[in-house]
């Protein structure tokens, strides 16, 4: 049997992927199918961020003692006006580092650019894209130190073919967790973790049609964009404004340490985790 745990937002729990029988399936379902005698336990929660995981999903899933464990985090945490790269990264550094001592092997992701998937207007984006560089700086780092199966989705070539998203730009559809699902088989496969049958890349789903689309938008579409617009819309205007006045540089990145393990040196900016990052704070998506 093998028992694996995912941990993440709304794209690890399925958001974009239909189940045949109501409520999302997704890349973590399909990858899950393609490894032996799967039990799989979805953590995932819609608007995690990274203190999110930590907090509210690693405690239940350290108690299944996983074999397997995803933790893919990172893009909500950049949709956010309190953003901080550091601490993403530290939370996401103990995530990883409380599953790797209870004997999982930890699945990770270098996460696409939201603003490409967006297709925001040049001056919204690169403030925006400047956010996913700094989050995916510290994503390399958790994975140097730790040695996890790590997939860079922000640069494969299929990332942003927009065949693969669904049609609010931010969840994969059923082609796009596939995509997600055989990337990391792949990865798996190569880090000598047994597998079964390679999941399929091709929809076995009708695709949606023009009507579905807009059914969608019109209803929970529009419920995320007013949740977003109270604090993400102005942020970006604000950021977009200010980077018409002032030269902007990149948030200070420390090299990912060459080799990966307990050798390496700590995977935290200042040397020590920020205390109390995690205070309890409703997650929303």
């Amino acid at each position: 049997m093998t028992r694996i745990v995912t941990l993440g937002d709304s794209i690890t729990l399925g958001m974009g992927d239909p189940a045949p029988g109501g409520g999302w399936r997704g890349w973590a379902w399909l990858l899950a199918a393609g490894l032996p005698k799967p039990e799989l336990h979805n953590l995932a929660a819609n608007g995690a961020q990274a203190k999110h995981v930590e907090r509210d999903q690693l405690p239940n899933a350290l108690l299944l003692r996983p074999h397997v464990a995803s933790v893919v985090v990172g893009i909500n945490d950049t949709l956010r006006a309190g953003f901080d790269p550091v601490r993403t990264g530290q939370a996401t550094a103990r995530t990883v580092a409380a599953l790797t001592a209870g004997g999982a092997t930890v699945i990770t992701m270098r996460l696409p650019d939201p603003a490409q998937m967006f297709g925001l207007p040049s001056a919204l984006a690169r403030p925006l894209s400047r956010r996913m560089r700094a989050v995916n700086a510290e994503l390399d780092r958790v994975a140097a130190h730790y040695g996890t199966v790590h997939w860079d989705a922000s640069t494969d070539p299929e990332t942003y073919d927009r065949r693969n998203w669904s049609v609010d730009r931010l969840h994969p559809n059923e082609r796009g967790h596939r995509l997600i699902a055989c990337r990391l088989w792949d990865r798996l496969q190569a880090a000598g973790v047994p597998v079964a049958e390679r999941p399929g890349s091709e929809p076995t789903s009708p695709v949606p049609s023009r009507r579905d689309d807009a059914l969608w938008m019109a209803t929970k579409g529009t419920r995320w964009f007013v949740r977003r617009s109270v604090d993400l819309i102005p942020y970006m205007l604000f950021m977009a404004a200010r980077e018409a006045l002032v030269e902007q540089r990149e948030w200070p990145a420390v090299p990912v340490p060459a080799s990966a393990g307990p050798a390496c040196q700590p995977p935290f900016a200042d040397g020590a985790p920020v205390a109390g990052d995690a205070q309890a704070e409703p997650v929303t998506d």
